[in-house]
């Protein structure tokens, strides 16, 4: 059958709203200095005083108002070359005013070798400089060589509402010149912590008590993206407990400029981050590179947005072991590459065999666990990376996903090659053999591709598509070259939405493939519905996100 009606109309209208992030009403907001005179925030009698200020060697370095309602804050505020090493309170402004840096923002020191971090009292997160946002605040950046990085020991404190989420975005979004789906207006953020990466040398066996460093090779300083002279920062440890502060209701927006290493960012970097950060309620909104990327690590990630990546919207890497809990992903009609591409050892080209195998067997790769997540890719051949695609996993990966949807509504696919627009690819022989093993689980998931599966074949006999199906999996049979629209009232035999707001999921016992329920091995696992939103529960993106209702 012939699915040609697009999902555009449903949803990528709304996703084509101007952007904008200075139309934030916020109340006016008085701040003390305190007990450290480490901050400094309002309650003046000056517009400086609004600003953001710091007590340095006696004297007060404060932002400047610009009698536009925003503050400004330049390198000698703070930047690649002057960075924050006290706590820092920003606060929200009145009136929709933002904060503009037209330097980097970077919080902490970074430490190159365990001596430099012993030496400065830097061992877990909470010993270095605290960075703390109110909700409601926005911070702008000038330029694209721009970006923040919360370095190891340091922590980032957003804790921003429904009502009023944190924003991180570009001066041009401030001044509404940039486009709904314009990329590269700065760099984006970069989070460092000690969690484990399986770039590092460890004795023992990951969860188990003993792990640590490995004595004799405890040096565990990996580069972390963008780094590269006074732009240098640094990942990785045996904490996977660390905590690097709370991003809750955050927006990141048009990220992945290069920076000065030549990185391109992504919209957030999380480079063994600890499961002590809190992360609920995170978006990131057109970014050049990846969406979010997990090096290590093992932070969970709650309600998850990312729409107009231009690469891969969720990317794990080196060991990342936390889960991911309600994600919603939509890429551009033309653009993006995969909704997740995730990789279970860093650097698995140049390990022989014996160490693949050691390293997995020591719970060293990448374990996420995936649940409800909704997946809507385009069938693009010519996008900025690569052609749009459902999941890649590879390289030593054990994912666990449960009741999720990729549905590629954004047409046509090139079914000519294998190599474009699957839906499910999974590559090298020990990500094939964990398959086969019940070590890479996909539970209650439907995919919706005209392209099911790259078509791989295991070490014993399957695809991904055999695979899969013999574990409940369901792939709808769509029409070379179409794309669809799988809401009730268009097609009865494909119903994977349930067409009313939270349009991005449905209940098990409501969905249809092909024309029958789903198959009785596909059971709801961590709950009654499959994909981001509750089938007619609350809209957990709703007010907050950009970009995906009307009204926002």
């Amino acid at each position: 059958m012939d699915r040609k009606v697009s999902l555009i109309a449903a949803v990528a209208g709304t996703l084509l709203a101007a952007c904008g992030s200075g139309d934030i009403n916020i109340d006016p907001q008085t701040n003390v200095v305190d007990s450290n005179n480490t901050i400094n925030n309002g309650g003046g009698s000056t517009p400086d005083d609004a600003c953001a200020s710091y007590m340095a060697n006696g004297q007060t370095v404060q932002g400047t108002a610009d009698g536009n309602g925003n503050c400004n804050y330049g390198a000698s505020f703070v930047g690649p070359k002057n960075n924050l090493t006290v706590d820092l309170l920003i606060p929200k402004l009145d009136n929709g005013g933002a904060h503009i840096f037209t330097s980097s923002l970077f919080v902490g020191e970074t430490y190159r070798t365990n001596a430099d971090l012993q030496a400065a009292g830097i061992a877990e997160g909470g010993d270095g400089p605290t960075l703390t946002i109110e909700a409601g605040a926005t911070l702008a950046f000038q330029t694209n060589k721009d970006f923040v990085i919360i370095n190891r020991g340091s922590q980032i404190l957003a804790n921003g509402t429904a009502d009023d989420p944190v924003t991180f975005t570009s001066v041009s979004d401030l001044n509404g010149t940039v486009g709904p789906e314009d990329v590269q207006q700065w760099g984006g953020i970069v989070i460092n912590g000690f969690g484990v990466s399986n770039k590092c040398s460890y004795t023992g066996t990951r969860g188990d008590a003993g792990f640590s460093l490995d004595p004799a090779n405890d040096e565990c300083h990996i580069e972390a993206e963008g780094s590269a002279g006074d732009d240098e920062s640094q990942y990785g440890g045996d904490n996977d407990d660390d905590d690097s502060g709370i991003l809750r209701y955050v927006v990141v927006k048009h990220t992945g400029a290069e920076v000065g290493n030549g990185d391109e960012l992504n919209g957030i970097s999380f480079g063994g981050v600890g499961r002590g950060t809190v992360i609920e309620n995170l978006q990131v909104y057109s970014t050049f590179d990846d969406g979010v990327e997990f090096f290590g690590g093992s932070v969970d990630v709650t309600n998850l947005v990312a729409i107009y990546a231009r690469d891969d919207s969720i990317d794990i890497d080196e060991g990342y072991d936390g889960s991911i809990t309600n994600a919603l992903v939509i890429q551009n009609e033309a653009d993006g590459n995969h909704c997740i591409e995730a990789d279970g050892l860093g650097s698995y080209s140049s390990l022989d065999q014996a160490t693949k195998d050691d390293f997995i067997a020591r719970g060293l790769n990448s374990r996420p666990t995936i649940s409800n997540l909704t997946c809507i890719v385009s069938g693009n051949i010519n996008g900025t990376h690569d052609p749009g695609a459902g999941w890649r996993f590879r390289e030593g990966i054990w994912p666990t996903v449960n009741d999720s949807l990729v549905i590629a509504s954004f047409g046509p696919n090139d079914t000519t090659d294998t190599d474009d627009n699957y839906c499910l690819r999974i590559d090298n022989a020990e990500t094939q053999a964990a398959a086969e093993a019940g070590n890479l689980q996909l539970n209650s998931v439907i995919f919706s591709c005209a392209e099911a599966e790259k078509g791989n074949a295991f070490p014993g006999g399957d695809t991904e598509r055999t695979f899969a199906e013999g574990a409940g999996t369901q792939f709808a049979t769509v029409a070379d070259g179409s794309c669809v629209n799988p809401t009730p009232g268009t097609d009865a035999d494909l119903q994977l939405l349930d067409g009313v707001q939270p349009v991005f999921s449905i209940a098990h016992a409501s969905a249809f493939v092909d024309g029958q329920a789903p198959l009785a091995t596909t059971t709801p696992t961590t709950g009654t519905y499959l994909g981001a939103l509750e089938s007619g529960g609350t809209d957990w993106t709703s007010p907050w996100a950009y970009g995906i209702t009307a009204d926002n």
